[in-house]
């Protein structure tokens, strides 16, 4: 999976995360959903960066906490992944979740857009939630071993 994942911050600190672990998390939550990883970027940014992209690419005006980008053709999944830290940070606080664990929800939630999983029409969010609560097992699981 070398190269497969590109990791960079835009007007914010790169976050303290174990790359090679969560390349090898994503890869294991990509596969658990029959698909194969092609080339991702996540992008760690702003507030006001995110604000800019949801802006000018979908024509929303509001701040959320990723925007991805889906280039997934078949099975291998592909894309670009927008993660403000602020809000990242603030929805930990909300959900009384450690910042790390609401960090690995959000980074997981970008791949399973790109797996076809959804969280906009009635029940999906429930569906995204579980799958979510299953790849961060999935992580503690691989940290342990």
């Amino acid at each position: 999976m070398e190269n497969l994942i590109q990791w960079t911050s835009q007007e914010v600190d790169f976050p303290e995360i174990d790359i090679k672990l969560l390349e090898e998390w994503l890869g294991e939550v990509a596969a658990s959903h029959n698909r194969i990883m092609g080339p991702l970027t996540y992008i760690f940014c702003s507030d006001n960066k995110i604000l800019e992209v949801n802006r000018q690419f979908l024509n929303h005006d509001y701040f959320t906490d990723i925007i991805t980008f889906d280039n997934t053709h078949g099975k291998r999944i592909s894309g670009d992944l927008f993660i403000s830290l602020e809000t990242v940070a603030s929805n930990a606080e909300l959900v009384g979740a450690s910042y790390e664990t609401e960090l690995h929800r959000v980074i997981a939630h970008g791949l399973l857009h790109l797996c076809g999983i959804n969280d906009k029409a009635p029940g999906e969010r429930e569906i995204m939630e579980k799958h979510e609560d299953q790849a961060l097992t999935l992580l503690n699981s691989i940290k342990s071993r």
